[in-house]
């Protein structure tokens, strides 16, 4: 499985210089066809997107997200800090915070 970044150049440039090869530079005309076919790419384990470049795509396409196992999902910046947290509370079954 490998890791998948969408975002625009600047939040795809650095998971680019650290050897990602699946990192997708998107406008907002062009995120959610994207969006869609690494959703449906079997080698993508993992999905990182920038919080604010998730919150320009319909609702139902966010509920997929939130939902999504594989690839999980991991939204990083802007204001949704614990959806990490929630995302291993849900693949572990236990919240390690507590």
């Amino acid at each position: 499985m490998e890791l998948a970044t969408i975002g625009r150049g600047d939040f795809t440039l650095g998971f680019r210089l650290a050897g990602v090869r699946k990192t997708y530079e998107v406008t907002e005309d062009t995120i959610e066809p994207t969006v869609r076919k690494v959703l449906m790419d079997q080698d993508v384990g993992i999905l990182v997107m920038n919080n604010d470049d998730a919150s320009l795509l319909p609702d139902a396409l966010q509920s997929v997200l939130d939902e999504s196992v594989v690839p999980t999902v991991v939204l990083v910046g802007g204001g949704e800090t614990t959806q990490l947290r929630e995302k291993i509370k849900q693949a572990v079954g236990v919240d390690l915070w507590k």
